[in-house]
C-alpha cells in the first residue's frame, strides 16, 4: 500500500509575519482559510516541484511555545551561497556566524535560519 507524506503543520503566533518569512525563503502561499472547522486561520505554502506542503496554523488563544531544538524543517538548494546571500538581502539572519568562510573551508554546506516563532529551517546544498 503506497503512502505519501503530504504536509507538515506548525502553529504560528502571527500569520502575516510567518507568511512573509516563508515567502522570502521561496514558498508560495497557495490558499488560505480564515475559519477552519476548529476555528483556526490556516495558510498553505508550497515550493515549486514539491508535493509536500507547509501548513501554518494561527489561533489567537494558542500561545506558541516549544522547547528549543524540538524540530526543524529543511530545504535543499542548488547554490547555498547565492541562496543565503539572497536571504541576507531580505534581512534574514543566517547561522552559523561566518557561514561564507565555513562553506569555503568545509565540504559540507549547511546553514540555518529561524522563523518568527523560533522554528529552525535547515538549508542544504544539493547537487
Amino acid at each position: 500500500m503506497p503512502i505519501k507524506f503530504l504536509h507538515t503543520r506548525i502553529r504560528v503566533s502571527n500569520m502575516d509575519k510567518s507568511i512573509e518569512f516563508y515567502e522570502n525563503l521561496g514558498f508560495k502561499t497557495t490558499r488560505r482559510n480564515d475559519n477552519s472547522p476548529a476555528g483556526n486561520r490556516l495558510a498553505f505554502l508550497e515550493l515549486d516541484g514539491n508535493e509536500h506542503f507547509l501548513e501554518l496554523c494561527y489561533s489567537p488563544e494558542f500561545i506558541v511555545k516549544f522547547p528549543e531544538d524540538l524540530m526543524h524543517t529543511c530545504v535543499g538548494v542548488e547554490d547555498i551561497i547565492d541562496y543565503c546571500d539572497h536571504l541576507e538581502k531580505k534581512g534574514i539572519e543566517i547561522w552559523p556566524d561566518e557561514w561564507r568562510e565555513k562553506f569555503l573551508e568545509e565540504n559540507s554546506k549547511m546553514a540555518f535560519v529561524t522563523d518568527p516563532d523560533g522554528y529552525e529551517v535547515e538549508i542544504l546544498e544539493r547537487q
